[in-house]
């Protein structure tokens, strides 16, 4: 899924341009002015790259994931029928999108911008151009997780190379103005797009474990299921598997969604 979005466009590129801003930064003005002789220098831009390459992976797979979208029926609904086909318990808290024309289960939402009905959806998010739903909220989560460790690393590397005695910098007034510069770009960038994931996260993980969605709180609505565990609601994001394979961006969350759709034609 892409959608011709001009605000989702918009932030897919701020934020691959702060990302790689960031790491322009922290490689020509901070590891090649600060570290060019020493294995730390090495490391960290080993270390540097390899979060921004699992945080790409992320936001791509946010980006492109089906978020849960519910098919459309080739012909109308016929909503005369609705009461009677609500009648069995299975289907007891369906309900009907008028828009889609469909039947939708427990917790799907219809979105205004992607046009579509949604399962289980928390919200659509611009910087990812998609919303998060039952299908791509573990990658969105990663993206936030990644974007919060690389605007911390950033500062960390920025902060030590202004704070450590340099003998290898150079005196040159122009180049030292150049790296002042773009040091104090690169922490206000990141101090803002960390804090800014950092509450986002929060609230996705709060959300996720009182299982209730963001479209949910504003109905008032309460948790779906509030006596699961904690844990069990995390991994039915995340994944089955163990706990410490849940950053990486390369595993699928596809759960085999065997609710069938009502399927009512005129």
């Amino acid at each position: 899924m892409f959608l011709k979005d001009p605000c989702g466009v918009c932030c897919i590129f701020v934020t691959y341009l702060s990302v790689f801003y960031a790491d322009y930064v922290i490689v020509k003005w901070v590891v090649l002015q600060t570290m060019v002789n020493s294995l730390w220098g090495s490391f960290n831009v080993v270390m540097f790259n390899t979060v921004i390459f699992f945080l790409c992976m992320a936001h791509i797979r946010a980006v492109v994931t089906d978020p849960g979208t519910l098919p459309l029926f080739p012909s109308k609904l016929d909503f005369s029928d609705m009461h009677s086909s609500e009648s069995g318990c299975d289907y007891v808290d369906w309900t009907v999108c008028t828009r889609c024309e469909i039947y939708r289960p427990p917790r799907a939402h219809h979105c205004r911008i992607c046009r579509r009905c949604i399962r289980r959806m928390d919200h659509h998010c611009p910087w990812i151009n998609n919303c998060v739903g039952e299908r791509n909220q573990k990658f969105f989560l990663q993206f936030l997780i990644y974007v919060g460790v690389l605007s911390t690393y950033a500062i960390v590397l920025v902060g030590l190379s202004w704070l450590t005695e340099c003998k290898e910098c150079s005196l040159d007034v122009p180049l030292k103005q150049a790296r002042i510069m773009h040091s104090v770009i690169l922490v206000l960038i990141s101090a803002l797009f960390g804090m800014f994931v950092s509450a986002i996260l929060v609230d996705q993980i709060q959300a996720i474990v009182t299982d209730e969605t963001a479209v949910e709180q504003v109905q008032n609505q309460g948790p779906y299921r509030p006596h699961k565990p904690k844990m069990t609601l995390l991994s039915e994001v995340f994944g089955r598997e163990h706990p410490l394979l849940w950053l990486l961006p390369c595993s699928s969350t596809m759960r085999k969604l065997d609710t069938p759709l009502i399927n009512h034609h005129v």
